[in-house]
């Protein structure tokens, strides 16, 4: 009978430790930031009148301030 394989994961410690040598792009920091926006804005917005498409737009017209 064959063993089966435990496969390793990685240590939450080895994961932080690997996000501290990631660096993002520009564009991925803007995105990030508004996903970050967008998730606490929800959060509020019992009403749901809130969308991602209003978080982008005010979003550009706040770059070109």
């Amino acid at each position: 009978m064959e063993q089966k394989q435990q496969q390793q994961y990685p240590s939450v410690s080895q994961l932080i430790e690997l996000a501290r040598t990631i660096k993002m792009s520009d564009e991925q920091k803007e995105e990030q930031r508004r996903s970050f926006v967008y998730g606490n804005v929800a959060i509020e917005d019992e009403t749901r009148s809130i969308t991602r498409e209003m978080v982008d737009e005010r979003a550009k017209v706040l770059l070109h301030e």
